[in-house]
């Protein structure tokens, strides 16, 4: 593409500043303030550059953008960047480079022109001084020392000039420079990394391209609202917006391009028409988004990849840290850049529709009201004109209820926006089955707990000293010979029980969130296959055989029934407090700190009651107003009612137990091996 059109350069250090067929002087502006870098800031960019050297001296350190606009013959004024443009400077001269070939000054400025062109012979610059630049110098010698080995300094040195990288824009003639100053006061300084991304696909592909690419890229960046709203084509979704009914990229319908004068805005954003008119429905049917656009990029280019022979799964990184360097190893890896951007923009578009329409979003604000799930699995749906809602995937209330459950169980369970792999495999098989069979999906969906149960969390070889999944974990687990299979769960030689036990070990509290996650939906799942829908009475003997199955007596059903994955279960509590425990008491650390005696709890019952006993938690959490713990916590539900049992029966003197013991070691452990008996199968 002739970059006239689309001005967008990647740039590593050594061409920025000592490569060029012609000399180069770079000036900042009047108009710009002063040098004004701190130790801190200079510190953590030497730190993460150096961090990404170790880490792989072939990978590429995007250091942000450049913006420069070319005043005459080898002029370049510097209109965005220029903090950053000035530390690279400053790190050349630390780092020795005494001749740097392309220059750079002030414009009106003479204290900080001549401190600059003065930094080889540090500390003496002279009598008038730009003290921003002196100390900016000091600082990052400092860094340099501190943090680079004097063996590394020739090699970090080759890494920051060839693999440390900018993006630098040089701006058009024809570009209306206030409208460009306009944008940038009320956007902040560097363009955000996504908007690079942008840029840095688009300029592959011609004008008209580029106006589809972009339309559809600013109506998949609105996170909060399904894309048939901001993307209302029957074209694309069918005449009821609720199918992705096209194949390629060709497929999408174009758009009229404004006319007018070019300016930066357009260039960098490539603005949508308006959006479609919401009804008030609508905007009543906003969601909270459960990935952000940037990160949500890097699961569709991962997608994308797939497609290609060779491309290595266990080697991506789902972290938006990571979206630049990804997005170029990328294009260096495939061989039409022009058919991959084509390709990445029809599957952004219908990775976005299919996370609106089969993954969880969340209906509510941060409070949540008690026995109303705020997670929707619901498709858009325009049946005319004038009515349009969203419908749940499926018209089976029970399987409806259980793919929820699964999907908001691995939402609760890896709520960062990074590194949610579960939603790369949940889109993997959406994109290998166009309109899945609701029961298709919910199989899906049961094999991919387990697979993280079994091969993942009870895999000694995937976990890390703190029982975390190690870097590629659930990848290498999944994946075979580039292909994902969660069919195959587990060994059917390893004996689970015992591989739980040596794991998650007595006397250890790195027991991870997603193993008692896990255990709340068995639960509930064990209770929807042997009770719900039966209208079992109380006393019958499948219900009371339920109940002693979970260790405890019973507790009535609606826990159950209302039960969902809260998002404030955000924290593991002992139930026989930790502050309780140790030498000359009843308890010991090496007791309490087990499977059997930790629960998820929602944050508002945690609060200030940690330290209280299991009696006066039982008290607290079962006065009505802080009910949130049988919402939060099967598991808990069922540890509290032992409790209870446990106190009518020292009451009633069935039961000899010393005060304030009605939760002991023996309960801990017993309702431990209740709860292996249940989840391990």
């Amino acid at each position: 593409m002739d970059n006239s059109t689309f001005p967008l350069e990647e740039r590593s250090i050594y061409q920025i500043y000592l490569e060029s067929q012609e000399t180069k002087t770079y000036v900042i502006p009047v108009y710009q303030r002063n040098y004004a870098w701190e130790e801190d800031e200079i510190t953590a960019l030497i730190k993460d550059v150096y961090d990404s050297f170790v880490k792989n001296k072939n990978d590429f350190y995007y250091i942000g953008t450049l913006v420069t606009y070319k005043r005459g013959d080898s002029i370049y004024e510097v209109i965005d960047g220029q903090q950053r443009l000035t530390t690279i400077y400053i790190i050349l001269k630390v780092l020795g480079f005494k001749e740097i070939r392309n220059r750079l000054t002030y414009g009106a400025r003479k204290k900080s022109a001549s401190t600059i062109a003065k930094l080889n012979e540090y500390p003496n610059l002279g009598e008038e001084v730009d003290s921003g630049i002196r100390n900016g110098y000091n600082y990052a010698k400092k860094a340099v020392d501190a943090i680079v080995e004097e063996s590394e300094r020739g090699e970090f040195t080759k890494y920051f000039l060839d693999q440390v990288h900018i993006i630098h824009y040089k701006v058009p003639k024809d570009v209306d420079l206030n409208h460009y100053f306009e944008v940038m006061n009320s956007r902040g300084e560097q363009l955000e990394k996504h908007e690079i991304v942008k840029s840095l696909l688009g300029q592959y592909l011609n004008k008209k391209e580029l106006a589809t690419f972009s339309r559809v890229w600013e109506a998949c960046s609105e996170m909060n609202i399904y894309v048939q709203q901001a993307f209302p084509e029957a074209k694309v979704f069918g005449s009821h917006l609720h199918k992705f009914i096209i194949d390629s990229f060709e497929d999408i319908p174009e758009q009229n391009e404004s006319e007018g004068k070019s300016t930066i805005f357009n260039l960098l954003q490539q603005p949508i028409s308006e959006m479609e008119d919401f009804s008030e429905i609508e905007q009543n049917d906003k969601f909270q988004p459960i990935i952000d656009f940037p990160n949500f990029l890097l699961i569709v280019l991962k997608v994308t990849m797939m497609e290609y022979e060779g491309f290595e799964p266990v080697k991506f990184t789902l972290d938006d840290k990571e979206l630049l360097n990804e997005f170029n190893k990328a294009l260096h890896f495939v061989a039409d850049e022009v058919e991959f951007v084509k390709d990445f923009a029809l599957n952004l578009l219908k990775a976005k529709y299919l996370l609106d329409n089969y993954i969880v979003h969340h209906s509510q604000g941060d409070k949540e009201q008690l026995g109303d799930n705020p997670w929707k699995l619901q498709f858009y749906y325009l049946e005319n004109a004038k009515k349009r809602y969203p419908k749940n995937i499926s018209e089976n209330p029970d399987i409806q209820k259980e793919m929820v459950h699964l999907l908001s169980m691995f939402e609760v369970s890896f709520t960062p926006k990074q590194r949610k792999n579960y939603l790369f495999y949940s889109m993997m098989f959406l994109f290998d089955n166009d309109e899945p069979y609701e029961q298709d999906y919910l199989e899906f969906l049961q094999c991919l707990a387990d697979k993280y149960f079994y091969d993942v969390y009870l895999n000694p070889k995937c976990l890390n000293e703190r029982n975390q999944p190690g870097p590629n974990a659930f990848d290498n687990a999944l994946f075979e010979d580039g292909v994902m299979n969660v069919d195959e769960i587990g060994d059917e030689e390893v004996d689970y029980r015992m591989t739980f036990e040596e794991i998650y070990k007595q006397g250890r509290a790195d027991v991870p969130l997603f193993v008692f996650n896990y255990t709340d939906y068995i639960l509930w799942k064990k209770y929807a296959d042997e009770l719900r829908g039966n209208k079992t009475k109380k006393g019958s003997k499948e219900r009371s055989q339920f109940f002693e199955e979970l260790g405890c007596s019973d507790f009535e059903l609606e826990p159950f029934n209302n039960f969902y994955f809260s998002r404030t279960r955000k924290s593991l509590e002992h139930y026989y407090p930790q502050a309780k425990a140790g030498d000359g008491k009843p308890l010991s650390s090496y007791d309490i700190n087990c499977f059997g005696n930790f629960a998820m709890i929602g944050a508002e019952a945690n609060s200030s009651g940690s330290n209280w006993d299991p009696r006066t938690k039982l008290d607290h959490y079962s006065d009505g107003k802080s009910d949130q713990v049988s919402v939060a916590s099967l598991k808990f539900k069922i540890m509290m009612q032992k409790c209870k049992d446990n106190d009518l029966a020292i009451r009633n003197g069935l039961l000899e137990r010393d005060a304030h013991m009605e939760w002991n070691a023996e309960d801990i452990l017993e309702h431990q091996r209740k709860m292996l008996d249940i989840i391990i199968q």
